[in-house]
Parts: C-alpha cells; sequence; structure tokens
C-alpha cells in the first residue's frame, strides 16, 4: 500500500492553504468549498496534505501540543535561511536539534500553532 495523505482539522482552512502555498511551495490540488472548505495540498512530489475545517469537532490546541506529539516535516537544503524566512511570514521558533551525521533539525510553529519541522538531512532517510 502506498499512503495517499495526512488530514488535519483546522481553525481556517483558506488561510493556511494560501500560506502553505506561498512560503512552502504546496498546491492546492483539490478543493472542496463546502461544507468544510477541504483543501488537498501537494508538495509536486506525492506528499499531500488534507486541511479542512469540520465544525462538529473541536480544532486541536496544536499550540499546546508538544511538536512531537504532530509536526509537518519539510525536506530543506538550508534550514537556517528557511527559518528566516518563515518567521519572517509569521512562523515561530520553538527548538533546534544539530546530529552526528550532520543533520540540523529547526522546529517552528505555523502562523495557527501546527508543528513545522525544517529537516536538513546528514544522511538521507531514502
Amino acid at each position: 500500500m502506498k499512503l495517499e495523505h495526512v488530514a488535519c482539522n483546522v481553525a481556517d482552512p483558506v488561510a493556511m492553504a494560501a500560506w502553505y502555498g506561498e512560503h512552502l511551495g504546496l498546491r492546492v490540488v483539490r478543493h472542496i468549498p463546502q461544507p468544510a472548505q477541504t483543501h488537498f495540498l501537494s508538495d509536486g512530489a506525492g506528499s499531500i496534505i488534507e486541511i479542512y475545517r469540520n465544525p462538529p469537532e473541536a480544532v486541536p490546541d496544536y499550540a499546546a501540543m508538544d511538536p512531537l506529539l504532530l509536526h509537518l516535516a519539510f525536506v530543506s537544503t538550508d534550514v537556517i535561511a528557511d527559518q528566516t524566512r518563515l518567521t519572517a511570514a509569521g512562523a515561530t521558533f520553538h527548538s533546534e536539534v544539530k546530529g552526528d551525521d550532520g543533520t540540523h533539525l529547526v522546529m517552528l510553529r505555523d502562523p495557527w500553532g501546527l508543528a513545522l519541522q525544517l529537516c536538513q538531512r546528514g544522511t538521507a532517510l531514502t
């Protein structure tokens, strides 16, 4: 089997989809306006995130969650430059880890509190 997508109930999928498009390079590959403003966002390489607002269910308090409970990880070739660019666009810094193999990880929160990890690996995972 192949993973199709990961989904998150979020407070403002319209604004979030726009921010992820502008600042993370994701593009909307499917938008279902009603009833939940569902957006399927693709990185163009096969990874898809679904975001929506499902009013009967509570939106998790992502900002209060430890980022290791849930985060979206993005490959970066320059973690410091991407961190600088994303924090200028409204993300907030959370933490940083440097591994013995040259890996550099930076944890941020998007403007809605969802954790984003920037991954510059010393040794690729695949």
